[in-house]
């Protein structure tokens, strides 16, 4: 998927990897001091990543789509519900719908595996743009790593919805 000054693609070679994991640090690790070893779990290989970057190649932007047995503890074992989670944009590229058009990019990885629900982990100050997506936050709010979130989800649409 193209946009106007940047790319969105399915990571699929180490670089692009290393782009998603290189946003993920300047905006977890850096920005909000979420520790290494709890932003980096060990599903990363397992899981769908779409990455935004500039025209230059600069990297803008990154989530995860976890589904199937690597994320039935998101999912409460659904094998209809993936789980989008790391979504994190630059500082510099906010504003700019990159983090809108990398979640629709996950939910598009997540239909073409024959998903219907997307689940996720929100903080509680994104509530709002997830929202306005088109999920809706249920269950108490509790902390991850430190940062308040609540969970949310959106039923896909698409055939047979």
């Amino acid at each position: 998927m193209t946009a106007p000054g940047y790319t969105l693609r399915v990571a699929r070679d180490p670089a692009d990897v290393e782009a998603c994991f290189a946003v993920r640090k300047e905006v977890f690790v850096v920005e909000q001091r979420v520790p290494e070893e709890l932003e980096y779990d060990g599903r990363d290989g397992d899981a769908v990543q779409v990455l935004a970057v500039r025209d230059d190649g600069t990297p803008l932007g990154t989530g995860r789509l976890l589904y199937g047995p690597g994320a039935a503890d998101r999912t409460g074992g659904d094998p209809d519900t993936g789980s989008l989670g790391r979504l994190a944009v630059s500082p510099a590229a906010r504003g700019l719908g990159i983090g809108a058009a990398l979640v629709r990019a996950i939910e598009d990885a997540a239909r073409d595996r024959g998903l219907r629900v997307v689940d996720l982990h929100a903080q509680t100050h994104a509530l709002g743009f997830y929202e306005r997506l088109g999920y809706e936050a249920y269950g108490p709010e509790f902390p991850d790593a430190g940062i308040a979130h609540r969970s949310m989800r959106r039923v896909l649409p698409g055939k047979g919805l």
